[in-house]
């Protein structure tokens, strides 16, 4: 079916006939050569923050092309992942008409969107052993049926859905498959973003948040055919990526070693986590994890978690979710954090 997808017969009517906000830095493109900037209504003092930013981010999106073997016309970034989701619900789905459909338990952010987009979130739960059921969700499309989010590696579950499953999606849904890799970092899988070229209705979302350790800055990163990414520009705001955060992505991009020793030792504390709850009596299970996190099964999962609490230690509990009953989920620390965890851990 994705042969003869065309995502101009799924881009809502109002965002086709928008003709998008031209700002100064639109209409003029630095070259390098030293000009008097009179166009944008700026400060003229510098202090390093007065001019507007690249509204397209040029340097930055450079650096993660060669990176990740993907072109800069095939990215957008965004203010945090967040709102490259939120682009996506308001460049495709008609309010109060489309829907999507959502895979629980999943990252919630994606039910939020579509409660403030005014569209229908269809859930259709992982199966016993955390997969998407894929008979059930082809079941659940219908002709207002836009997007499916999948998590993969997931959260709050841990693991990468299989490969087949993702495939068959693909092939099989004429409209956008958003895959979520928040946590490919710590995942040997391969991405999805080597298969952009065979899937037109395929859009990988990353972010700096988690490997890249850039939470505070807020920056995710869309991956999509040249077509879908400039119908995401035509709605994004002008100036949504600031000029500090511009900076300082740069700067931790171009330090590839310390990310990729950072993300070693996160592996290896993982491991030694793992371990160690698999000794405690009160853990009844262990999920197999390709995050930088580990959800455990205990006896009682409220008890647990005010337990911790009580000793200064903060984990997640994600009993609320669907198919989590009694489960919390731990986020490795630094080694010092993981040790003092493990220890209290025993005591409890």
């Amino acid at each position: 079916m994705t042969q003869t997808f065309n995502i101009n017969s799924i881009v809502r009517d109002s965002v086709k006939a928008l003709k998008p906000y031209s700002s100064a830095r639109d209409e003029y493109v630095s070259d390098g050569s030293t000009m008097i900037f009179l166009d944008a209504n700026e400060n003229p003092f510098e202090n390093g923050v007065n001019r507007y930013p690249d509204p397209y981010q040029r340097s930055l999106k450079a650096i993660l092309s060669e990176q990740k073997g993907v072109s800069e016309t095939n990215m957008l970034l965004g203010n945090g992942s967040d709102e490259v989701l939120d682009l996506i619900y308001r460049a495709f789905c008609e309010p109060n008409q489309d829907n999507v459909i959502t895979l629980p338990p999943t990252y919630g952010m994606y039910k939020v969107l579509a409660e403030i987009n005014a569209v229908e979130n269809k859930e259709v739960l992982l199966t016993t052993d955390f997969e998407p059921d894929v008979p059930a969700i082809l079941a659940a499309v219908d002709e207002h049926t836009k997007l499916i989010f999948i998590c993969s590696p997931n959260n709050p579950t841990g693991n990468s859905f299989k490969k087949e499953n993702i495939e068959t999606l693909l092939e099989s849904f004429n409209g956008l498959v958003v895959i979520d890799e928040a946590y490919i970092d710590f995942s040997d899988q391969e991405s999805w973003l080597n298969q952009l070229e065979k899937y037109p209705n395929l859009i990988v979302t990353q972010t700096l948040s988690k490997a890249y350790g850039l939470a505070g800055i807020r920056l995710g990163i869309c991956y999509a055919s040249e077509a879908i990414i400039s119908i995401l520009n035509k709605i994004k705001p002008p100036y949504n990526i600031n000029q500090l955060t511009q900076q300082k992505a740069l700067q931790r991009v171009l330090n590839e070693d310390a990310v990729q020793q950072e993300v070693i030792q996160i592996l290896e504390e993982r491991a030694n986590l793992e371990q160690a709850l698999q000794s405690l009596e009160f853990v009844e299970k262990l999920y197999p994890s390709d995050a930088n996190f580990v959800l455990a099964k205990v006896d009682n999962a409220d008890k647990r978690y005010q337990q911790l609490l009580e000793k200064q230690v903060v984990v997640r509990n994600r009993s609320t979710q669907p198919l989590c009953e009694n489960t919390l989920r731990f986020t490795v620390g630094t080694p010092t954090e993981n040790k003092t965890l493990i220890a209290i851990l025993k005591q409890l």
